[in-house]
């Protein structure tokens, strides 16, 4: 386990508010894959927030973040560059640090209190980066936090160092490719031989570039066709003379093949021969044959390794979670996809053609009907504004049913008007799912799963944003209190309690109209916002909760029905209140009296 060190001079209090040098932190897009392990760090470590930090260069950028610290803060503000050297950083209390206590991430919102980091070493020692911890409480990490974090910052080290290598391998096969090109291009402007046989005498002359193609001098070689035949290679000879023969029966139009010949030197070259009989006797028999031979070789080793380095990016490509994709779309509309990867069998449940490409239908009909028309408009704006395609949508698939699908590409428009996009789909379906459980988690009271206060106060404000928009609407805030409820928890205990709460919150939520919104506020206290209702609608509304309270008392098992009461405190909500919490606080002063009158009552304030 590393030790985590300290801030100890006011260098380290520099670099909290100033960029090294030139260096400057980029806003960039985050890296889905790194996202994963901020938001395992903050998971596991419990902390508010986690961040990954890049370097290269004199370029700094966060690459992946989770978390609520630096949604809005400036770069100049930051905490990022205290990590950019080689030893973990912790600082378990800003406010008594006097070097941090006053920096404006401490001393005002966010509030970070604690404060840690690990480097991203490279194998070689170089230093990639940092990964970041921050919470608004102060605390010392425990062991295993640390190693935690010091080994989440090796695993995505290793990462960064595997995605820059992948970049620098697909450079280099770039460059390898347009190497091959020129050779290409030389080869087709270099010299041809030519040769011209004697079928009868069976014999065979050759220009002297022929010649030179084997290494031969000009008097080096013989006109006997015996001679050129035996330096054909063993394994071609067979099929050179079958090709010969088809076009003598004038099987075939011309004579054509590729096949090896022993140089000088004892080596052999791939030539491709070409000619055709240009005399005939009159019953059809070959008299003379003329034709042309070059030198393939080159070219056979670039056809070679071109065919392993496309072998080597679809099989990268295949290993990429997702589905890597070249969509291309005219500018008539009309769309393509030019290629996809194998991961279109767990995208999407298809299979390509053969030369993976894929119909665009074939894919909508994969889609989510309610996403279809957003995921054709997306790329119609990306292609109009030549901004990235950025969207999450859903489809629907035979065998895994309903999934989420993320999708991200650039834009590239060609001379022709046609926009290419060069793009990745992964799946965010269980990120997707892990988002609906946290937004449950933040908004739901666990014993009622009714909406907890902060998400009540969250609709109170919506509704007073309504009136303030429109000033004739109406609504009717209602605070309720279940009477006794302390002498239930002490004469059946809390397990009763907690059964009594339930019972009301499941009687008061079949009261509600939807639109209509109920939250537990704590304890035994209850509030009500009546979408569109004046005092009276309220009162009637009260009412109606207390006589289903009455006629349904709460029935625990193994126990006789325990009566229930509820004490309701009635506001109207205006236009003019500054703030909600006005409405509500007038509801709570008419429930205070609804109390003091002797429970059980309504009173409107």
């Amino acid at each position: 386990m590393p030790t985590f060190a300290k801030l100890d001079d006011a260098s380290d209090q520099d670099r909290s508010t100033e960029p090294p040098g030139n260096s400057t932190t980029l806003h960039t897009t985050a890296d889905r894959q790194l996202e994963r392990l901020t938001r395992t760090a903050q998971r596991l470590t419990g902390t508010d927030s986690s961040a990954i930090l890049l370097v290269e260069g004199d370029h700094q950028w966060i690459a992946a973040s989770a978390g609520h610290v630096f949604p809005d803060t400036p770069r100049t503000l930051s905490f990022f560059y205290h990590a950019l050297q080689r030893t973990p950083i912790l600082v378990e209390d800003t406010l008594a640090d006097p070097r941090m206590r006053h920096h404006p991430l401490v001393a005002q919102a966010p509030g970070i209190r604690m404060y840690a980091a690990s480097p991203l070493l490279a194998e070689d020692g170089t230093l990639l980066g940092a990964f970041y911890l921050f919470d608004h409480r102060p605390q010392a990490l425990c062991a295993m936090h640390r190693t935690c974090l010091d080994e989440l910052a090796g695993v995505t080290a290793s990462a960064v160092q595997q995605s820059r290598a992948l970049a620098s391998m697909t450079a280099r096969n770039t460059t390898l490719m347009e190497k091959e090109r020129r050779m290409l291009l030389a080869i087709e402007g270099s010299g041809t031989g030519i040769w011209d046989r004697n079928v009868a005498a069976d014999e065979i002359h050759y220009s002297r570039s022929w010649k030179a193609l084997l290494g031969y001098r000009e008097h080096e070689l013989t006109n006997r066709l015996m001679d050129s035949y035996l330096r054909v290679h063993p394994d071609d000879i067979d099929y050179v003379r079958a090709t010969i023969q088809a076009h003598f029966e004038q099987k075939t139009e011309s004579y054509e093949v590729e096949h090896r010949l022993r140089c000088k030197d004892g080596s052999y070259i791939w030539v491709s021969s070409r000619g055709k009989v240009v005399s005939r006797t009159p019953d059809g028999k070959p008299l003379r044959m003329v034709g042309t031979t070059q030198d393939i070789t080159a070219m056979r080793t670039i056809s070679e390794r071109l065919r392993q380095s496309a072998k080597l990016l679809s099989d990268l490509s295949s290993e990429v979670p997702g589905l890597m994709f070249q969509r291309q779309q005219r500018a008539d509309g009309t769309a393509h996809y030019s290629y996809v990867s194998a991961g279109i069998a767990d995208m999407y449940e298809l299979d390509p053609e053969e030369d993976n490409t894929i119909a665009p239908e074939a894919i909508h009909a994969r889609i989510h009907p309610d996403d279809l028309q957003t995921y054709l408009t997306s790329f119609e704006t990306s292609a109009t504004q030549q901004k990235p395609w950025q969207l999450e949508y859903r489809v629907m698939l035979p065998r895994q049913g309903l999934r989420w699908r993320y999708g991200h590409a650039r834009p590239q428009r060609l001379e022709d008007g046609t926009t290419v996009w060069h793009g990745l789909i992964t799946d965010a379906t269980e990120r997707k799912r892990i988002e609906t459980q946290w937004q449950a988690l933040a908004t739901t009271d666990s014993l009622t799963q009714l909406p907890n206060r902060h998400a009540f106060m969250t609709s109170l404000a919506a509704e007073l944003a309504r009136l303030q928009r429109d000033s004739t609407r109406m609504a009717a805030v209602l605070m309720l209190d279940l009477d006794y409820f302390k002498s239930i928890n002490d004469r059946w205990g809390h397990a009763t309690g907690d059964a009594a709460l339930r019972h009301f919150a499941s009687l008061l939520r079949r009261q509600l109209r939807q639109a209509d919104v109920a939250g537990r506020m704590g304890g035994e206290e209850f509030a009500v916002i009546l979408h569109g209702a004046d005092t009276a609608a309220a009162a009637a509304f009260a009412r109606r909760l207390q006589e289903s309270l009455e006629t349904t008392p709460l029935q625990p098992e193994g126990q006789g029905p325990i009566a229930l009461t509820v004490s309701i405190g009635i506001a109207a909500m205006y236009a003019s209140d500054g703030t909600p919490e006005l409405a509500l606080s007038r509801s709570d002063q008419a429930l205070y009296r609804a109390k003091a009158a002797g429970r059980n009552c309504i009173e409107i304030g």
